[in-house]
């Protein structure tokens, strides 16, 4: 018995001759090997169609192709590598190659005061492409804070203050009865709102990076804006994450301008832009400020 060949229908030419600028899969499901630890990823690839007369590209190849990022750590290597076999396996069809990884990073946090910790999962994207023969890499951050608007607390205070002359009319004022007092309900009248607040970060890496810094990433937009949220904590940690909050008084545009300050001594970036928001208690709206460096410059560097 005669075996028919399989017809390769992708290899057909189309009457309609156009180049396609991206064509691939979106959405899938791949493990991807980070910091010594499997991440369960989902994966965006796919590549430029420059042959307008071909019906399409090769998707299976792409597929095929991503199962190295399961046996190998993630790194702009491994992925420049990728992306080269993408290009490869399409010889002739395309001249660019694109991928997409969104994942979840745990990192374990200590409590502020005590010995306890937790685990935070952070919003990760890894965006790469090769483009005219180049290779490109983007982090981008979700990172969770905590926000406690200056109005409002400067408002707090001053009702507070109201509510000392009105409970301490008399020009002697005993020590220990002022020391009770703020320590109770009647003393402490008002608090100033404040809110989980969230900052997305998009960082483009130099071209010769080695490794994908996404700790040290969220290390420093934790550490510029001091009032990360917590895990597990206890009494001591929720007062010192009180203190931290009093210290850090900050409406979104404070924020921004925190955060493009720490983001510009990053040696290994050459661009970035953010977007902090701030899920207002007070308002049924967000408050939200954008701020960039060098992201519409050409990305030769």
């Amino acid at each position: 018995m005669t075996q028919l060949k399989l017809p390769d229908i992708a290899a057909q030419t189309h009457e309609y001759a156009l180049p396609l600028n991206w064509v691939g899969m979106c959405g899938i499901a791949q493990p991807v090997q980070f910091e010594g630890r499997t991440a369960a990823a989902t994966v965006d690839a796919g590549v430029s169609l420059v042959d307008g007369s071909s019906r399409g590209i090769h998707m299976s190849r792409l597929y095929l192709a991503l199962e190295s990022l399961e046996h190998q750590p993630l790194t702009p290597l491994t992925i420049r590598q990728l992306l080269g076999n993408f290009l490869s396996s399409h010889e002739g069809l395309s001249s660019a190659a694109y991928l997409r990884l969104r994942f979840e990073h745990l990192l374990k946090r200590p409590a502020l005061i005590s010995p306890l910790e937790g685990w935070k999962s952070y919003a990760v994207t890894v965006d790469a492409r090769i483009e005219n023969e180049m290779f490109h890499v983007e982090l981008s951050v979700s990172v969770p804070y905590s926000s406690t608007c200056p109005c409002s607390a400067a408002l707090a205070r001053q009702l507070i203050q109201q509510q000392f002359q009105a409970h301490f009319s008399t020009e002697q004022v005993d020590k220990s009865a002022v020391l009770q007092w703020l320590g109770s309900a009647e003393g402490i009248v008002a608090t100033p709102h404040s809110q989980r607040s969230s900052a997305l970060i998009q960082v483009r890496l130099r071209s010769n990076q080695q490794v994908l810094p996404i700790t040290e990433l969220i290390d420093c937009i934790e550490a510029s804006l001091g009032t990360a949220v917590q895990t597990a904590v206890k009494r001591a940690d929720e007062q010192a994450f009180a203190l931290a909050n009093g210290q850090n008084l900050m409406f979104c545009e404070d924020a921004a301008r925190r955060l493009h300050k720490a983001l510009r001594q990053i040696e290994w970036s050459t661009a970035f832009k953010l977007r902090v928001e701030h899920a207002e208690s007070l308002h049924a709206h967000d408050a939200v400020a954008t701020s960039q460096w060098q992201w519409d410059v050409s990305c030769a560097a």
